[in-house]
């Protein structure tokens, strides 16, 4: 667990994320015992490691709040939540005091045959910047370094290292030039692809203080 201006961050394996200050956010949880109950559940989009209803059932209550894709919230269909709200890139949420902007997350160079990248622009997959106690926290989805991250604005980065279907070391430490956070936590290793190597390589190269946090 990392703390940072009141505001504490839980890495969960792979792009699993648990945030917590006056709202327990989760962001992608997918390896991951039942846990304390969510105030707000983000999932980026509707791959088996990052939309996982086994383990969402686990952490959702009558008063969460889940946003997510069109394709996910159908996959969704019956949990019980206060609100499953459907949104595409770009969108700005308000839950009580904590901001959620949708961005998108998307492959250039990552591609599952010739021309099909793993995780298409048109697709409309989402990467979140969520605002809490004033503490601007970006977590990237599966993407490339793409041109939107250009001036985000962020404290905090958390970015997928391990290639294959997302950044490699190198690719993210290319992203943070363009984002330029104050801190960047790496992820997307360790349970699929890519290892803890990935994030030490990440920490090398980053030309900004890099959190490798461990699997709570």
């Amino acid at each position: 667990m990392f703390e940072y201006h009141g505001v504490k961050i839980s890495w969960l394996g792979h792009d699993g994320f648990r945030i917590k200050n006056s709202k327990t956010v989760y962001i992608d949880p997918y390896v991951m015992e039942a846990g304390e109950k969510a105030g707000i559940i983000l999932m980026s989009h509707e791959h088996f490691d990052h939309c996982s209803p086994g383990i969402i059932k686990k952490i959702v209550t009558p008063n969460t709040t889940i946003i997510t894709t069109a394709l996910v919230k159908r996959q969704l269909s019956g949990m019980k939540a206060k609100e499953i709200r459907a949104v595409k890139p770009g969108e700005k949420i308000l839950v009580d005091d904590v901001s959620v902007e949708t961005v998108p997350a998307y492959n250039l160079n990552k591609f599952r045959s010739p021309g099909q990248p793993f995780h298409s622009k048109q697709e409309e997959m989402l990467g979140f910047i969520v605002t809490i106690n004033d503490v601007r926290i970006y977590h990237a989805g599966d993407t490339d370094s793409i041109p939107e991250m250009e001036g985000m604005n962020v404290d905090i980065a958390c970015l997928p290292v391990s290639g294959t279907y997302v950044m490699t070391a190198e690719e993210a430490a290319e992203a943070v030039s363009r984002i330029k956070p104050k801190i960047a936590i790496p992820m997307h290793y360790g349970s699929i692809v890519g290892d803890k190597n990935d994030a030490e390589r990440f920490k090398k190269l980053a030309a900004c203080q890099v959190v490798i946090l461990e699997k709570e």
